[in-house]
């Protein structure tokens, strides 16, 4: 019991720090970046915003995957030890 308070403590202290330690994630890298700089000088005004609205979708999209690529990894993996523990 003492040994799952801990780990539960501890995921618990982990996912703390990672909640303090987060950025504005809503930015363009740098290619994307001068892709709109060059698109708002063409001077089409409102169709430039839906442009850097879409590249920033797109980047946190492609952000997405291998975390939840990876969790679902961990998740199965962490699903199956605990059932190899039952059966001892």
């Amino acid at each position: 019991m003492r040994q799952k308070i801990s780990k539960i403590l501890a995921a618990t202290a982990m996912a703390f720090m990672l909640l303090i330690a987060t950025t504005d994630a809503y930015s363009q890298c740098a290619m994307c970046r001068a892709t709109v700089e060059s698109n708002a000088g063409t001077g089409r005004g409102e169709a430039d915003n839906e442009v850097g609205m879409g590249l920033n979708t797109g980047i946190l999209y492609l952000m997405a995957i291998p975390y939840l690529l990876i969790g679902t990894v961990g998740f199965l993996w962490y699903k199956n030890s605990r059932k190899k523990e039952a059966k001892n």
